[in-house]
């Protein structure tokens, strides 16, 4: 067994027991457990994605509203 083995079967072994210790700590599936933090990571994704747009939208408004203006013959 190569030592990328090692290290893989290691992070899978101690890993997934996180998933699997906090479902039989709350009483509920494995499969449940792990469900979540899948959806969770979707939704945080797209709700950073979201403001990510909303700002660069904001941006966008405000450089259209207030124009440099490098002279008073610009008017």
């Amino acid at each position: 067994m190569n030592w990328i083995d090692k290290i893989r079967y290691f992070f899978e072994r101690h890993g997934f027991d996180v998933s699997s210790r906090l479902a039989d700590r709350l009483g509920i599936r494995t499969v449940n457990v792990r469900l979540f933090f899948i959806y969770i990571s979707f939704v945080t994704f797209g709700v950073t994605f979201g403001i990510y747009l909303t700002l660069a939208f904001v941006l966008k408004l405000k450089d259209m509203i207030r124009t440099k203006r490098t002279s008073v013959f610009d008017l």
